[in-house]
């Protein structure tokens, strides 16, 4: 029998990658610019130590609460992106 611990792991791992990758979606950026944003915001954070299990919610609803509550991790990122393209 596989132990509750490691379920709840490898469920953690699924979820941040559906997450990164729906960010990525959305926001029309690379898979390593969503990852960065990501464990940057304070949602990786309550998600990681399982605060008011939150990691239970669907991945689309937290990708939109990052959006919703950290915009600014996005706009550094899209500052950063207009920065390094040539013009």
């Amino acid at each position: 029998m596989v132990d509750g611990e490691i379920l709840e792991k490898i469920y953690q791992e699924n979820l941040e990658e559906n997450l990164i990758a729906c960010l990525a979606d959305i926001k029309k950026i690379g898979l390593d610019e969503a990852m960065n944003c990501y464990y940057q915001s304070k949602l990786s954070d309550k998600i990681s130590r399982g605060l008011y299990g939150i990691q239970y919610l669907d991945y689309r609803v937290l990708a939109q609460i990052l959006l919703d509550t950290e915009p600014e991790l996005f706009a550094k990122q899209e500052e950063k992106t207009a920065a390094e393209t040539p013009t």
